[in-house]
């Protein structure tokens, strides 16, 4: 059978955008491939938080993990810390990755760009660190973005040259997963461009309350509407409608493109709309995140549950590469 693996930093909740963009084909592919999905908490150290946010953060994407959808009987889902596997690979496979072509990756440009005061070594290799994440369990697909293909590109890079140093055929080099050959669903924001996301501060979490996705989607970002019919729409009021799509009804969507054709439309309404069928979308993943997140038992068995399998996994390809590499008794 074939593996997927996919991982999340832990930095807060999981919005819409995650939603719709990758956590609902998680829930369809653990039923045809061996899948592991993972918190990644070693990778949220580059920012440093406070143990008590990691602590909290980790419990809650395993929650709301959970309350999406996916099946710890049919998946394996554990966090990345619990298997101490992970940071030995990550060890050994930096001895095989060079400065340069770790400081030419984008996003270890972009976050020195973004925060020159800690440019740590963790940002340094965190493709290394994202390649054993892979590698580790001769992972055969990874679902990414277009800000990972680099790294992914990258991690099938480190699988040869280990091969090639060892004289070896051992990694596999893993290829980007497509969702069943469709494109990835883009959210937008509420800001009127780009995509939805907890950095730019323009999401609608899963388990927002009522109030408080009313509140998001009336600041929505517009324009002053449609001058004569059939006019063409700006990017916010674009995004709106995408949004719209994904949670409301056809015939929903049906009417307020006929009244933006008409020019007749008022956003005020359109907003309204909106904010009410997201929070219907999303009552049942803050009613079953609620009672998720209140089990510690259940929440416990789970973690314990994916380190298990992941740790089988993990620890035979540590086992095999110390041997690949020397690491032998006498």
């Amino acid at each position: 059978m074939k593996i997927v693996l996919s991982g999340i930093r832990p930095t807060g909740h999981l919005h819409l955008g995650n939603y719709f963009g990758a956590v609902r084909n998680f829930v369809k592919l653990q039923d045809e491939y061996k899948c592991f999905y993972f918190i990644a908490d070693y990778h949220s150290l580059t920012t440093h938080p406070k143990p008590e946010h990691l602590q909290e953060n980790i419990r809650t994407v395993l929650s709301e993990y959970l309350a999406c959808g996916l099946d710890p009987d049919k998946a394996t889902i554990y966090i990345q810390s619990d298997v101490e596997e992970v940071a030995e690979l990550y060890l050994l496979m930096n001895m095989n990755a060079y400065v340069g072509e770790l400081e030419r990756t984008t996003t270890f440009k972009e976050k020195v760009r973004k925060q020159p005061n800690n440019v740590n070594a963790g940002l340094l290799t965190y493709a290394v660190l994202m390649a054993s994440d892979i590698l580790i369990h001769h992972a055969d697909y990874v679902p990414v973005g277009k800000d990972q293909e680099q790294h992914l590109e990258m991690t099938r890079r480190f699988a040869r040259r280990f091969n090639n140093i060892y004289d070896v055929d051992y990694f596999k080099e893993p290829q980007p997963f497509n969702f069943f050959g469709k494109d990835l669903v883009k959210v937008p924001g509420l800001d009127g461009s780009g995509k939805m996301g907890k950095s730019e501060g323009n999401a609608i979490n899963l388990t927002d309350e009522p109030e408080v996705i009313r509140k998001k989607v009336m600041k929505a970002v517009t324009d002053a509407g449609p001058k004569e019919p059939n006019s063409p729409m700006s990017e916010p009021i674009q995004n709106l409608f995408s949004i719209l799509e994904l949670v409301s009804t056809p015939d929903t969507v049906e009417h307020f493109r006929d009244e933006y054709n008409k020019a007749t439309i008022r956003y005020v309404d359109l907003k309204r709309q909106l904010a009410e069928d997201i929070i219907k979308f999303t009552q049942p993943f803050r009613e079953k995140y609620q009672q998720i997140y209140n089990d510690l038992d259940y929440l416990r068995k789970v973690r314990k549950m994916g380190k298990e399998k992941a740790k089988e996994s993990a620890s035979k390809t540590v086992k095999e590469v110390r041997e690949i590499i020397g690491f032998k008794d006498f």
